[in-house]
């Protein structure tokens, strides 16, 4: 799979005879000398800065210099399929990459992922949000794959929650997920439930099973949301994600442009992600819609996909072409600002922009600008 590349066992003795050198000359300088080679050869090799190259190095333990092989790595990337922006990417996120035994740690783990049709870009990513690389392939990666494969039923599936969420097989599942699955049981959830939950956001599966207990808690006897409600699963999707100062933060927000609890209890069950929002977000949207729109909280409660809108590529540019055909007086039928803001881009442009184009010249220009910069 990893081959010698166009030269074959020529460049593959080169290589050997080249690093049986650099490590007889390696292994005989001191820790200091060997940070100073390991930022030489982030800087000359991957086009490193100096500066970044000596942050990256300062992540390092000097016991684990003695550990490199720096050129037969590359090589490995390089077979991988890895370009040097990408090999660059991978060890500044991971430095601990570098000291990997590569022929009994890096290329056997590295097999695995290509096994779940990871290549490129996205095996950088998957290494990126995980600590992967630092788990033991028969101790917990590949015990961690059985796992799933039972739970799931197919690796197709494995593949797809897998590359969903890189930090699964960083764990031991068969001792962290169980729990939360007999929790969720007897809550009442059933299996299709657990499921759902498991196949969308996979890592809320793996909490300690006290925090999705209060997450449950908070779901269905603060915020109000019925079991039974399709929003139910949604309202712990968008709460497991947040800690108890981190929700009440916002809450506080909220409550400083004068809702009440009540009101955001119908925001919540309408649609629990606008709780996701960063605090920032939240109040430039409030800002907007009730100081500069005048909406109450009642009205935005109840039209809770409004507050989880871009503002700029969105909600903004669409309210400026409403405001001048009203002014216009090109279109006389009542129309609400959330009606026009929910319709799909082409159901508005359809309607309320190229009717009137040569009306608008200007604000067209800029819309289909913005539009175009959305895009990109």
């Amino acid at each position: 799979m990893f081959g010698f590349g166009s030269n074959g066992a020529k460049k593959h003795l080169s290589s050997m005879f080249y690093t049986f050198r650099f490590h007889l000359f390696y292994s005989t300088l001191p820790a200091t000398s060997r940070a100073d080679i390991l930022v030489d050869f982030m800087v000359n090799s991957l086009g490193f800065s100096t500066h970044e190259a000596i942050s990256t190095s300062d992540k390092v333990t000097r016991s684990r210099l003695r550990n490199y092989e720096p050129h037969l790595l590359l090589d490995v990337f390089h077979n991988m399929g890895l370009n040097k922006s990408q090999i660059k990417t991978l060890i500044s996120s991971s430095p601990e990459v570098l000291f990997c035994h590569i022929d009994k740690n890096l290329k056997p783990k590295i097999k695995v992922l290509q096994q779940l049709g990871l290549s490129g870009s996205d095996l950088v990513t998957f290494i990126k949000k995980s600590d992967f690389l630092t788990r033991g392939l028969h101790t917990t990666i590949k015990p961690s794959l059985d796992y799933l494969k039972e739970l799931l039923g197919s690796y197709d599936s494995v593949a797809m929650v897998v590359k969903k969420e890189p930090r699964l097989l960083s764990n031991n599942l068969r001792k962290v997920i169980p729990p939360n699955i007999s929790l969720l049981q007897n809550l009442g959830f059933s299996r299709m439930d657990i499921e759902t939950i498991f196949n969308r956001r996979p890592r809320y599966l793996l909490n300690n099973p006290v925090w999705l207990e209060r997450v449950v808690h908070q779901a269905e006897n603060i915020f109000h949301i019925p079991r039974e409600s399709r929003m139910f699963l949604h309202g712990i999707e968008a709460l497991v994600s947040l800690d108890e100062s981190k929700l009440e933060r916002k809450l506080d927000i909220f409550r400083s442009f004068g809702w009440s609890d009540s009101d955001i209890c119908a925001m919540v069950r309408k649609l629990p992600y606008c709780l996701t929002s960063s605090e920032a977000k939240i109040s430039f949207t409030l800002k907007f819609f009730m100081n500069e729109l005048g909406y109450e909280p009642s009205y935005l409660a109840s039209h809770a996909p409004l507050l989880k809108y871009s503002l700029e590529k969105r909600v903004m540019p669409r309210n400026e072409i409403l405001k001048f055909l009203k002014e216009k007086q090109l279109i006389t039928r009542k129309l609400s600002l959330y009606t026009v803001v929910a319709s799909t881009e082409l159901e508005f442009q359809k309607k309320y922009v190229l009717p009137f184009r040569e009306k608008m010249p200007d604000l067209y220009d800029l819309y289909i600008k913005v539009q175009a910069q959305e895009k990109s």
